[in-house]
């Protein structure tokens, strides 16, 4: 029993140590591929906003009082002129009547002066009746003449302000905002408080993007402008850009800009406060060669470059040393493996050119006979994932290197990493 048992652990053993050396008898690439895509692609500036109706109106209240009546409600339609709500009218109407008593006793005073003019002018013309008291009548007149307007302006400010008593809707939209209870009380002291908040048509609404500095050059009235909200977020909606605005925020130190943009609301979809994520078109290119950002930013190792040099002086050994795609490539590496600053369109390089500005790079990959290659390519524009990239060596499919996942002998070959200690071959 125990001479079987070491028989099979023996079998185990050795089926185990074939299997893994089989494995490793299977060639491993050095690189790190990605693929040059033939395809579409779009120079975006991403921003967020909150979606709003077009025109919005506080309606509020010019008297205070109790609210008595509310006749309507969130998300009710409303026409221009239709009552909402009622303020309770006791003190309203009892300062009416104070105000009618108030003009009959004044229209009174004013009879009675000009009774007592008439009076005293035929006494007057008969010098029965000194020059004082007949100046004193006509003055009485007169102020009686005046307290009597200022009492009909009284009833009249007492009768409006009756008026304003009955809330009113002052244009037709949607109410999406109601601030206020039957009974509460409502002070109309130095500002007006807000009762409701009528949207005037959801059908159309507004976007109020906050776009960054560094991107508020490209944007332009009238370009088309994307955004999805996470309501929906299978779904894309488009709009236009109506207006960017001069005032500027800052937020922790980022001077922001405000960026309006139209949108369409015709399904009922969106609603006032939704939070989009917009991006703004700037430039598009279709069916163009294109390659993922990773293969930009690759920094070839001095072995690679030993490779191709040795390549190119085989292939013509009569032309002597030059510059090759090493200079070429020792130039740009330095811009390709520096950060990726923001040129606006969420790509490499202002304007989408490249990497620190040079619209200049160097492929690198491996032909049908597995040997390494490099062919030169100009870099357009970025959708900040994939680049546009123009070269006539290259077809769609090709596998681009990307990275390599071996260690050289020598050293890291992280792209990021500083190798001025690196030996790099002379040109050839």
């Amino acid at each position: 029993m125990r001479l079987f048992a070491v028989i099979a652990a023996v079998v185990v053993a050795g089926g185990s140590l074939w299997y893994f050396s089989r494995g490793n008898t299977e060639p491993i690439s050095p690189y790190r591929f990605v693929m040059l895509e033939q395809g579409d692609i779009e120079a975006v500036v991403a921003s967020t906003g909150a979606l709003d109706a077009v025109t919005t109106v506080q309606v509020g209240t010019q008297v205070s009082g109790i609210i008595a009546s509310i006749y309507v409600d969130f998300n009710d339609r409303v026409t221009q002129g239709q009552v909402i709500a009622r303020i309770d009218t006791t003190l309203l109407w009892s300062a009416v009547r104070d105000a009618e008593s108030n003009l009959e006793r004044n229209q009174a005073q004013l009879r009675q002066a000009e009774r007592e003019l008439e009076r005293l002018e035929p006494l007057y013309a008969q010098q029965f009746v000194t020059e004082v008291d007949y100046a004193q009548a006509q003055y009485d007149l007169d102020i009686a003449r005046a307290t009597t307007r200022s009492a009909e302006i009284s009833l009249d400010r007492a009768r409006q302000n009756l008026s304003y008593a009955t809330i009113i809707a002052p244009i037709s939209g949607t109410v999406i905002e109601r601030n206020v209870d039957v009974g509460q009380t409502v002070a109309a002291s130095f500002s007006a408080p807000q009762l409701f908040l009528i949207a005037d048509d959801l059908s159309r609404m507004e976007i109020l993007a906050s776009v960054d500095e560094s991107d508020i050059g490209q944007i332009r009235e009238g370009q088309v402008a994307r955004f999805t909200v996470q309501a929906y977020l299978d779904e894309t909606f488009t709009g236009t850009v109506r207006q960017v605005r001069l005032q500027s925020t800052v937020e922790e130190n980022v001077v922001n800009y405000t960026v309006v943009v139209d949108v369409e609301n015709p399904d009922g979809l969106l609603l006032p406060g939704m939070t989009a994520t917009v991006d703004f078109l700037i430039e598009t290119a279709t069916n163009v060669l294109k390659v993922p950002n990773a293969a930009l930013r690759f920094r070839a190792t001095p072995r690679m470059f030993e490779t191709i040099r040795a390549k190119r002086e085989a292939e013509a050994p009569s032309e002597g040393p030059g510059r090759g795609v090493e200079g070429a490539q020792q130039n740009t590496g330095s811009r390709q493996a520096g950060s990726w600053s923001g040129g606006g369109n969420g790509g490499p390089g202002a304007g989408g050119s490249g990497f620190g500005g040079s619209n200049f790079t160097m492929l690198w990959y491996l032909d049908g006979n597995g040997e390494l290659m490099v062919a030169p390519a100009q870099i357009g524009i970025t959708d900040g994932q994939m680049t546009e990239v123009t070269t006539a060596q290259l077809q769609p499919g090709t596998e681009i290197i990307a990275g390599v996942t071996q260690q050289e002998e020598n050293g890291s070959n992280n792209p990021f990493q500083n190798q001025e200690r690196r030996w790099r071959p002379g040109g050839f």
